[in-house]
């Protein structure tokens, strides 16, 4: 592993080394330490810092997104799209379980969904979400609240994207796409039938990634909605159309090609 020495100003003390001061700030906060890091995790650091500064265009939220270091960015289109355009069950109140940038809480707003309620723990994705939805100026009608998946109450519409792969993330960066021991997924199904109103519906929005590299099967998945109460009341599929998917050099190619993400409605049973 390369390692890359910082100053106490998050300054690479290299020949023509480039200036992560911005990117590192942003991810780890002020500081008056030097330290080392990963070239990985620069690479990262200052990947990250670039898409917050630029944002990433989401045609279903009326601007751009803004991703902090650490908070899935919605480069994936097609699960915003599949929340985007599903028959909504009701326009009063929705919960958005793990918000995240915010991104699926601004899309329901902007469907017309009298108030949502965002929830996260991470202090980094609530900050993320709260800045995005202050942007797209949506803070009349979402709220974004600090609890452990579900809000109080019931609502019509539940709506949960948790991270896709069952592992254990080694940094921060990964907290984004790893769920360990599928925890929020198992807790979104376990607390949903409580959550929801006579009627009301939960979308999870998954994709089978982890069954295609042995992390997790369809049938394990099916055993924990009916184990929470639940029944599946339908589901849509779409094919990812990030560049990785068509990649055939891409070590992961034949886990990606075969990839669909799909939109999960669930019903009490």
């Amino acid at each position: 592993m390369v390692v890359l020495p910082l100053d106490a100003q998050y300054a690479i003390p290299l020949r023509r080394a480039p200036d992560v001061r911005s990117a590192c700030e942003e991810a780890y906060g002020a500081t008056d330490e030097a330290s080392v890091v990963s070239l990985r995790e620069v690479l990262g650091l200052v990947g990250a810092h670039e898409w917050r500064k630029k944002g990433v265009e989401i045609r279903a939220t009326g601007g751009r997104i803004h991703p902090y270091y650490g908070v899935f960015s919605p480069v994936r289109g097609e699960y915003i799209d599949v929340v985007a355009n599903q028959p909504l069950p009701s326009t009063t109140l929705a919960f958005d379980i793990g918000t995240g940038t915010g991104v699926l809480a601004a899309v329901l707003a902007r469907r017309g969904v009298e108030r949502v309620v965002a929830t996260d723990l991470d202090p980094r994705a609530l900050a993320c979400a709260r800045e995005n939805i202050a942007q797209l100026g949506l803070k009349r009608q979402v709220d974004v609240i600090e609890t452990d998946l579900f809000p109080e109450g019931r609502a019509p519409l539940v709506v949960c994207n948790p991270p896709w792969l069952p592992a254990r993330p080694s940094s921060a960066i990964e907290h984004a796409i790893y769920d360990p021991d599928s925890r929020m997924l198992r807790g979104f199904l376990n607390g949903l039938s409580a959550h929801l109103t006579p009627g009301g519906e939960g979308w999870l929005i998954l994709s089978d990634f982890a069954e295609h590299l042995g992390l997790r099967t369809r049938a394990q998945l099916q055993e924990w909605i009916d184990a929470a109460g639940l029944k599946v009341d339908g589901r849509i599929d779409v094919k990812p159309r990030h560049p990785k998917s068509t990649d055939a050099n891409d070590s992961l190619h034949t886990a990606r090609a075969a990839e669909v993400t799909s939109l999960w409605r669930l019903v009490v049973a």
